[in-house]
């Protein structure tokens, strides 16, 4: 058993067969190798889109004189739009959006925003993901402090993962909870440089009996057979993983393809995290606008295509926000500059779909922006309560009025 003990420490410590995830190795893969998601548990996908989208040539008002006179180069023609009903459409380009709507799989609420906006990427984005000012003392985020306290009710199940390159969404800050990003599947795999002999070796060993008194090594075993658990139960997901959906080329699409693969691979996650990136159209926004909304729509289309084709569209829903909308004139430059109030988009089986709020007056603005009418916290805490099954308050710090976004 000594030389076995020996034996171990040196494979481990000695090689690079080490799963790709580093600090937070050990308690994210312990909660997902042995908690694998309930069929029940329902799951969030995030989808930020960052930058400030342009909620008018999102969800275009194509009747109103006051949107073409505002815009005279930027509106979209109304033979153009996706009709939603007689006075709203989608922009051309967000087709996805439309065939979602289309099948009952999507929620628009209008008119989303906060009191006394701030045009400042940073500080309003802070403000969506802390719901807190910045006068406030600011240490975690929404969906943190929902891990947070989520997780000590269910022993780590729903723990969170951010996908991406770019730097972990505020939203996911907890002070009790280490949030993983990833950038691929990759990242869960473990690195034995195709040697065999290896993976075999600290399999054996892992699993092998020990002295209770070795705590030591009791930790390594044990870390490390979670970490095989998950990292193979990741892999082999990966590899059989088959799908007639068609998910388009870009990074959107394949970020929301592999949390569909994470998703079916049955690991204990229930929130997932992704960006969309390029919303801030100063100048030049037509083409620019028109891809990004082609990205958002065409991703979370095929996304939920695909977990409706492996079986899990009861109980995925997808969320999408950005930092504020655009103001309802144009500028010099062939684009829009800050503005506040703007839709939000809910994806999925269990949305209720269609409008929810009237469109924004393009009339009646306060300095030059649409004015909210539903504090994007309400959203939050239909999501918290509709969804996750988790009371509000006790993470938004107040209650807020929920809206009809979900089916009963």
């Amino acid at each position: 058993m000594r030389s076995n003990r020996r034996e171990f420490l040196r494979t481990t410590l000695g090689t690079s067969a080490v799963v790709s995830l580093g600090a937070t190795v050990p308690g994210f893969l312990r909660a997902a190798a042995a908690a694998a998601t309930d069929a029940k548990e329902t799951i969030l996908v995030v989808v930020q889109l960052s930058g400030g989208n342009d909620g008018l040539n999102t969800v275009v008002p194509f009747t109103d004189p006051a949107y073409r006179n505002s815009r005279p180069t930027l509106a979209i023609p109304a033979s153009d739009v996706l009709k939603i009903n007689d006075s709203l459409g989608f922009h051309p380009s967000a087709r996805g959006l439309a065939d979602l709507l289309e099948d009952n799989s999507l929620a628009i609420v209008q008119g989303v925003g906060y009191a006394e906006p701030n045009r400042s990427h940073f500080e309003s984005m802070d403000i969506w993901h802390t719901c807190q000012r910045k006068s406030d003392t600011r240490t975690t985020g929404w969906l943190g402090r929902y891990l947070d306290a989520s997780q000590a009710d269910k022993s780590g199940v729903s723990l969170a993962l951010h996908l991406g390159h770019e730097k972990q969404p505020f939203a996911l800050t907890a002070s009790g909870v280490s949030v993983p990003s990833i950038s691929s599947l990759e990242s869960f795999r473990l690195n034995d440089r195709g040697d065999k002999d290896v993976r075999s070796t600290i399999s054996k060993l892992a699993s092998s009996s020990r002295e209770d008194s070795d705590s030591i090594l009791g930790f390594l075993q044990s870390t490390t057979t979670v970490a095989l658990e998950a990292s193979q139960r990741v892999e082999q997901a990966s590899r059989d993983y088959k799908t007639p959906v068609s998910y388009p080329d870009h990074e959107l699409a394949t970020k929301l393809k592999t949390v569909a693969q994470l998703i079916d691979s049955g690991l204990g996650t229930r929130v997932y995290y992704v960006t969309l990136d390029g919303f801030d159209t100063h100048s030049q926004q037509p083409a620019a606008h028109a891809v990004l909304l082609s990205q958002l729509g065409g991703a979370v289309s095929s996304f939920i295509k695909d977990i409706n084709h492996h079986g899990h569209g009861e109980r995925v829903a997808v969320l999408a926000f950005s930092e504020f909308g655009r103001r309802v004139a144009e500028n010099a430059s062939e684009g829009t500059d800050h503005g506040a109030a703007a839709p939000m988009f809910l994806a999925g089986n269990k949305v209720r779909p269609g409008l929810i709020g009237k469109h924004p007056s393009l009339t009646d603005l306060e300095d030059g922006d649409l004015k909210f009418h539903t504090d994007f916290r309400q959203v939050y805490a239909t999501v918290l309560e509709s969804w996750l099954g988790w009371p509000s308050k006790s993470v938004l710090g107040d209650t807020y009025k929920t809206v009809a976004a979900f089916k009963a």
